[in-house]
């Protein structure tokens, strides 16, 4: 699956936004129908997004566009319209505020209708879910399972925030009053692990402050930390933050790619055919391959460049490690 670290919103109504972004260095960028357009604008918007998709220039972006909620008159159209006009030109649809399987077993069915109709191949548009309010976190574990086309679970922090009546008006911020501790844990983990357990990406959610580069960064290496893919950018400014946060810092792409040479070398013949060997001052076995192979995909995906080369002949440190 193709790299999110950073997925920018871009209001549909916005001709000059979604000609600016074709050039930004964002890993996706997804044209807005929902909360960024007005009810009224709803309809133009539709227009540009079939427009713009199909103009291209868009280089190697993953190309999404998020309709409007089930609850809504727009959702259906939004739908049609965008997909028949611009499917062959769409990697992704973003539905937002899913609180059910159902509402993505929709979209699934929708979209098979539309392809079969357009003469697209079955299947190829994927599904992004929003998970934004309590219905859809105690649902997340069907929802993520409800479609072999999803992608993505995507934490909504503005309205789960409201929806949960946290007293904060920052998005993605901690609320006032609660120090000491991380008020979004929960439903970020619950998030991952449904992700996780169905194959899926996990997505983090906007921070609106969109000048406190600062305090996004900090906001998006907790996500990072705890194993996500990427963020929602809403200004340019926010785009090398979050590709910075969701890769491998330089020595911990290092020090992963050493891990998996070592072992390797150490569970061959040349290398005695050891399970489980001294890397420095760290054991190193099977289950330190599995962790170093998540932080190497991560910095190759990112095209990282390795800074220190693990050399089996230079390295007498890489020696049997005793049971513990």
């Amino acid at each position: 699956m193709r790299q999110r670290r950073s997925c920018l919103a871009v209001p549909g109504s916005s001709l000059k936004m979604i000609d600016k972004a074709r050039g930004l260095g964002s890993d996706q960028v997804f044209l807005d129908l929902e909360d960024a357009v007005a009810p009224l604008a709803k309809a133009g918007a539709r227009k540009n997004i079939v427009a713009a998709l199909n103009e291209g220039g868009w280089g190697d972006k993953l190309r999404v566009v998020r309709v409007n909620d089930l609850t809504t008159a727009w959702t259906y159209q939004d739908v049609v319209e965008v997909v028949e006009g611009a499917g062959a030109n769409l990697d992704c649809i973003m539905l937002p505020k899913v609180q059910s399987a159902a509402h993505v077993s929709w979209l699934d069915l929708t979209l098979t209708q539309i392809e079969k109709t357009m003469g697209y191949e079955i299947g190829r548009i994927g599904i992004e879910a929003q998970i934004e309010d309590p219905a859809g976190l105690v649902a997340v574990d069907e929802i993520a399972a409800a479609s072999p086309r999803t992608q993505t679970i995507i934490f909504g922090p503005a309205d789960f925030m409201a929806t949960s009546k946290m007293r904060s008006l920052v998005i993605g911020e901690q609320p006032p009053g609660y120090e000491g501790a991380d008020a979004f844990h929960y439903p970020l983990m619950r998030i991952l692990m449904a992700a996780r357990a169905h194959g899926l990406q996990a997505i983090d959610g906007p921070y609106a402050q969109i000048r406190d580069v600062a305090g996004f960064t900090a906001v998006a290496r907790r996500s990072a930390a705890l194993g996500y893919d990427g963020k929602w950018v809403l200004h340019p400014g926010q785009i090398d933050a979050a590709n910075e946060a969701y890769r491998p810092t330089q020595d911990d792409y290092d020090h992963a790619e050493n891990i998996l040479d070592a072992y390797d070398w150490a569970t061959s013949d040349a290398g005695g055919r050891k399970g489980a060997v001294m890397l420095g001052e760290e054991m190193i076995d099977e289950a330190s391959r599995k962790m170093a192979l998540v932080v190497a995909a991560a910095g190759r995906a990112s095209a990282m460049t390795r800074t220190d080369i693990w050399q089996p002949e230079s390295a007498p440190e890489a020696t049997e490690a005793g049971a513990a």
